[in-house]
C-alpha cells in the first residue's frame, strides 16, 4: 500500500528507494499511480509494478499504455469502496456489503444480497505486506501527525500493513508530540525515517488569465 491522493501526501522518498532497489512484480494498492515522471509513475517506467488496485488512473500516459497493451493488470475500485476496504482490512474486518457498484460491470460474478429491499455488493477488506506512508511529524516511537489533506489514505493504510514504514519531515523525541494531536499511534508503525528536500510537485496547475 502506498499513501497519498494524487501527489498530495505521497511517500516520495520511500518510492524513490523502492525504485532504486529494483524489486519487481509488485502489486500496489493506492488511490492512483502518480504521474509519468513522479510518484508511483517512476515504478511504472521501470516495469516494477505487475498489478494496480486503485480508483483513479488519470494523469498517467504510461499507465494507460501498459494497461491497454496488457502489460499491467488493473483492478479498478470505486474510491469510497477502496477507502473502506483498506479501513476494514486494518480493523480486522474480512468483508462488508456496499451499494456502490451494484448493477454495473463491477458486480458481475460477485455476491449481491438484499437488505431492507436494497441490493448490496460484497467487498473484501484489503491488507498488504508493506504500507509506505508519509507524515508531517513523528516521534522515535512511531507516533505520527499528518499535515492537513495528507491525512487522505495514509492513516488507514498505516493500520492495514503488516509492516508499516513511515517517512516524516520532522522526527522528534518521544513526548514531544501532544498526545491529543496524534493521528496514527505507534502500535501501527514498525519503521520510521526522517527525510528532507521534498519536491511536493503539483499534479495539475490551473491558472486564470
Amino acid at each position: 500500500m502506498v499513501g497519498g491522493f494524487g501527489l498530495v501526501g505521497i511517500p516520495e522518498k520511500l518510492i524513490l528507494g523502492l525504485r532504486d532497489k529494483g524489486v519487481k512484480d509488485l502489486t500496489i494498492i493506492s488511490n492512483n499511480c502518480g504521474v509519468d515522471d513522479w510518484g508511483l509513475g517512476l515504478l511504472l517506467q521501470n516495469k516494477q509494478i505487475r498489478k494496480m488496485i486503485s480508483s483513479y488512473v488519470g494523469e498517467n500516459k504510461e499507465f494507460e499504455r501498459q494497461f491497454l497493451s496488457g502489460e499491467l493488470e488493473v483492478e479498478l475500485v470505486p474510491q469510497g469502496t477502496l477507502a473502506e476496504r483498506i479501513r476494514a482490512g486494518g480493523a480486522g474486518i474480512p468483508a462488508f456489503y456496499t451499494p456502490a457498484g451494484v448493477g454495473t460491470p463491477l458486480a458481475e460474478g460477485r455476491e449481491v444480497r438484499t437488505f431492507d429491499g436494497k441490493e448490496y455488493l460484497l467487498e473484501t477488506g484489503l491488507t498488504a505486506d508493506f504500507s509506505l506512508i508519509k507524515a508531517w511529524k513523528g516521534d522515535k516511537m512511531g507516533n505520527l501527525v499528518y499535515y492537513k489533506t495528507s491525512q487522505n489514505f495514509n492513516p488507514m493504510m498505516a493500520a492495514a500493513g503488516k509492516i508499516t514504514i513511515a517517512e516524516v519531515e520532522e522526527l522528534v523525541e518521544p513526548g514531544a508530540i501532544d498526545p491529543n494531536t496524534i493521528h496514527t499511534p505507534s502500535i501501527y508503525v514498525q519503521r520510521i525515517i526522517e527525510c528532507q528536500n521534498y519536491e511536493k510537485r503539483i499534479e495539475r496547475r490551473t491558472v486564470q488569465a
